[in-house]
């Protein structure tokens, strides 16, 4: 599959939202590509560089995005909120003239569904202190605290941890082992 690639400072993971600003002509006509052709795009993480760096550095495994919503914001640019699909894994990118990143990618297997196990029952807990959050709420997010797969991935776009930490658990495929990387990254901002 053959998409435009979205380098960010922010990671967004399957049936997560994010709210996006678009000033850029290169996204600008990134957006009005994918509503013609009802389409997505692919959100990666930045590895070095500047979301407005055209030479910006990025990660190989992403998230491919729908636009859910779009409307002119107060300061005049233009916003969206896109909600997560699949994960992806970038096989080869370039860029256009304009510099728009492109990518050719895969989906990666879906991951197991699997509920929270006990063990882990303090973090549906800390996700939904997160989600008592305005800025969360105004996503309008489904989540089901019951489901690992999800627990883990609102918890790992939500809470601060590093860019690289985050790609690292972005990247896991095995949704109990995700939570159980988030319970020691927790234990470990508790006690600093």
């Amino acid at each position: 599959m053959n998409v435009p690639l979205f380098p960010l400072n922010s990671i967004v993971l399957p049936k997560g939202r994010i709210p996006l600003q678009l000033f850029e002509p290169r996204y600008i006509d990134m957006l009005t590509r994918c509503l013609k052709e009802d389409r997505g795009f692919v959100v990666v993480l930045l590895r070095d560089g500047r979301e407005t760096d055209s030479a910006a550095a990025f990660y190989d495994i992403g998230t491919y995005v729908r636009i859910i919503d779009f409307q002119q914001l107060d300061n005049g640019l233009l916003g969206i909120t896109a909600e997560g699909v699949a994960k992806v894994t970038v096989v080869r990118s370039w860029q256009q003239e304009d510099g728009l990143n492109i990518g050719d990618v895969e989906m990666l297997l879906d991951e197991a569904d699997s509920d929270v196990p006990e063990r882990f029952g303090e973090l549906p807990s800390v996700l939904r202190a997160l989600f008592r959050h305005p800025v969360v709420r105004d996503l309008e997010m489904d989540v089901d605290y019951g489901d690992a797969r999800q627990v883990g991935w609102r918890l790992t776009e939500l809470l601060p941890f590093d860019k690289q930490e985050k790609q690292r658990l972005v990247e896991l495929q095995d949704p109990l082992e995700r939570l159980s990387r988030l319970q020691e990254l927790l234990e470990a901002l508790e006690e600093g």
